[in-house]
């Protein structure tokens, strides 16, 4: 029977992290999770406790803790490693999955879909985010993006090589990207919630552009390098 692994990279999530181990327990069924690996970063104020209530207190005994060095690719390629389900699903820690995720992302998987996200929608109420998020609705490269998740097939992630740890950020597009020229992707119909912290602590219309002008650069063959010196330069991640 297919199970899931579930793969939460973080790092300085202490208000959020507790509230989605909370979330995916009460939304999923015991049966088809193998196991939630969270990654941490090296985090300083006091996720890792969190999640430790959940292990030591026998709230989840499936909750795995480990350290990574920092940086969101190397993390989910280190929690991929730890997964006993053969099937993966990358989360990020503010984005949280419609209910019963675990048996939306088993029935693609029995019907050979072995990649593929949900759509997406932010928790506010501006017009263009709205409208970002029913663009997630589309099939086309264009519209997808990490905040989505992305389930696999562990034998398919192990295929492609996983994701790329050059890449400081761009690395969820990277996997998915390489997934579409496969032909092996699929936009699941259920909504996923996550946060808009990150319009909202950079301007929304200024983390937009920026945004588009690291898909322009990648498109015009920016390394990885260049992309991630442009995000350090421009984007404020407030942590």
């Amino acid at each position: 029977m297919n199970k899931i692994s579930i793969i939460i990279p973080i790092y300085n999530e202490v208000d959020n992290i507790g509230n989605l181990l909370k979330y995916l327990l009460k939304n999923s069924s015991e049966k088809n999770i193998a196991n939630i690996i969270v990654v941490d970063g090296g985090s300083k104020d006091g996720s890792q406790d969190i999640v430790k209530n959940f292990i030591f207190n026998g709230i989840q005994p499936n909750i795995i803790l480990q350290p990574s060095p920092k940086g969101r690719a190397a993390q989910m390629n280190l929690g991929a490693q730890y997964a006993t389900g053969d099937i993966l699903y990358f989360l990020h820690a503010d984005s949280f999955p419609p209910k019963n995720f675990d048996a939306h992302i088993i029935r693609e998987i029995n019907k050979e879909n072995y990649a593929g996200c949900f759509r997406m929608k932010f928790n506010s109420d501006h017009f263009w985010l709205k409208l970002a998020g029913q663009l997630s609705r589309l099939p086309w490269e264009s519209c997808r993006g990490g905040d989505q998740s992305q389930f696999i097939s562990k034998a398919l992630f192990n295929e492609i090589g996983g994701y790329n740890e050059r890449f400081k950020i761009y690395e969820d597009n990277d996997l998915i990207s390489r997934l579409y020229a496969m032909n092996e992707f699929v936009v699941i119909q259920k909504w996923l919630t996550t946060s808009a912290r990150c319009y909202y602590s950079n301007g929304i219309w200024r983390l937009q552009f920026h945004y588009w002008t690291i898909h322009l650069k990648k498109w015009f063959g920016a390394s990885a390098e260049n992309l991630n010196q442009y995000y350090l330069k421009y984007v404020h991640v407030k942590k």
